[in-house]
């Protein structure tokens, strides 16, 4: 006990530094009202890079805005990732023309690996016109809540011992966060109006086809979405999956498997790294038509699992709220920052580091009554969540990552601190000195749940 109290007055005192801080509270009650919009967002086939082989999936953004009356707030979401730029654009509009504070969405991504959106002006064009529309939409609505479980994800960083290294693989033995956390959203008449749902794992199934694609994030949207009706919007958020990769992952390894031979066959050696995509693949090989056709279908199922379970917690739902409350609150912290001085492939090795400038992480929170939606821009370890939910004084609690496009001077993988002794990729190249940041995420965002409910 002594050690952890002289562990956060260091951190406290002496070594973070909150750059800023902005909290909206509200302890009204007041009618809720909601609105849900769903854009196609994908880019033009013409506007493709090379290396991409198509579009097998249509990209999407999808926005869920609510008010009591006195605040108004939401989430945003898109195949892929936000970007930073286009985030701070819509903001700034949103609050000019329709006063929502640019604090109170949280914007995230579905952080599938092979997406394919509009960018810049068009993108952020189309964000507020999905913002916009699901504003307009609002109307009076209840609000539930409640936990699942799904067991498709694994932790992602495993010693071989047979090989006697550290590599990207099934570690059964892992600690891995199973929990399928659903907000979900109807009139007040029963008609089903938007789910908003968190798990923590990678959208990685699909990411050897060199096509665009959503991943199992975008197929458990549609698979929701078909059951509730046209004008229902379902939106995944990514839990804090930074070591977290689907459980059932082996056509991907074999595809990298055949992409390093044929690399080898030329003399290079990508063994320890990414191999890169669209090259060294080819497509007429009948075995590689059968793994990229078992992926596609693997994304399929992953959804229709996800989405089955999404669905039975609000089947499973026997109270709603009608009258809320509703706060938001942003804080930007500052970490000791390092830089790492050797890169010898992708893992396997140790690493030598000197400290750098501090990095930032930028967390928000959404009070919605008693729901603390929490969010943290960068990819975010499990174990980090889980104290999260641990210490916080109210059960439901969950953390959206990957959010705002992660921020100007921060985002990245962000290991627990029990973690860094792992030499895997994640923890090679991350830019946050051992020891801060999970304790510094974790107290930032229970201080602002204080300071949104005292």
């Amino acid at each position: 006990m002594e050690k952890r109290i002289s562990i956060i007055l260091i951190t406290l005192f002496c070594v973070f530094a909150f750059t800023s801080s902005l909290v909206a509270q509200n302890n009204i009650r007041g009618q809720l009202k909601v609105g849900a919009a769903r854009i196609d967002v994908t880019i033009d086939e013409k506007d493709l890079p090379e290396s991409s082989y198509g579009i097998l999936d249509r990209n999407h953004a999808r926005a869920i805005i609510f008010t009591n009356g006195e605040t108004v707030a939401g989430f945003v979401n898109i195949d892929g990732n936000q970007n930073g730029q286009v985030v701070r654009t819509v903001s700034e509009r949103l609050e000019k023309d329709l006063g929502i504070p640019a604090g109170n969405i949280i914007y995230s991504g579905t952080h599938c690996h092979a997406v394919g959106t509009v960018r810049g002006e068009a993108l952020a064009n189309k964000l507020y016109d999905v913002i916009r529309e699901a504003y307009e939409k609002m109307i009076p609505a209840k609000v539930g809540f409640g936990n699942g479980v799904s067991y498709l994800n694994v932790r992602r960083d495993l010693f071989d011992a047979e090989r006697g290294t550290w590599w990207e693989g099934p570690d059964y033995d892992g600690k891995s966060d199973k929990t399928v956390s659903v907000v979900y959203f109807e009139s007040m008449e029963g008609k089903p109006l938007a789910v908003y749902y968190n798990y923590a794992m990678h959208a990685v199934l699909t990411g050897q086809l060199d096509m665009v694609t959503v991943d199992f994030p975008g197929k458990s949207e549609e698979y929701i979405e078909r059951k509730f009706g046209e004008d229902f919007v379902a939106m995944f958020s990514s839990g804090a999956a930074g070591d977290q990769n689907p459980l059932y992952f082996q056509q991907t390894f074999d595809l990298r498997d055949i992409r390093i031979a044929e690399y080898a066959k030329r003399g290079e050696d990508i063994s320890n790294q990414m191999p890169p995509g669209g090259v060294g693949l080819d497509r007429s090989n009948p075995e590689v038509q059968r793994l990229m056709e078992e992926q596609k279908e693997m994304a399929i199922s992953y959804g229709q699992l996800l989405g089955e379970e999404v669905k039975y917690v609000i089947q499973q739902m026997r109270h709603f709220e009608s009258e809320v409350k509703l706060g938001c609150a942003r804080k930007t912290l500052e970490v000791p920052g390092r830089r790492l001085l050797n890169r010898e492939g992708r893992a396997g090795y140790q690493g030598q580091y000197e400290d750098s400038d501090p990095v930032q992480i930028a967390l928000a929170l959404i009070m919605l009554d008693n729901i603390p939606v929490c969010g943290v821009a960068g990819e975010v370890y499990n174990q980090i969540a889980v104290r999260l939910k641990r210490e916080s004084p109210y059960a439901f609690t969950f953390m959206t990552t990957v959010m705002d496009g992660m921020g100007a001077r921060g985002g990245g993988y962000i290991p627990d601190d029990e973690s860094y002794g792992a030499q895997v990729f994640e923890v090679l190249g991350s830019r946050y000195k051992q020891g801060y940041a999970e304790t510094a995420i974790v107290e930032g965002l229970l201080g602002l749940i204080r300071d949104v409910t005292r």
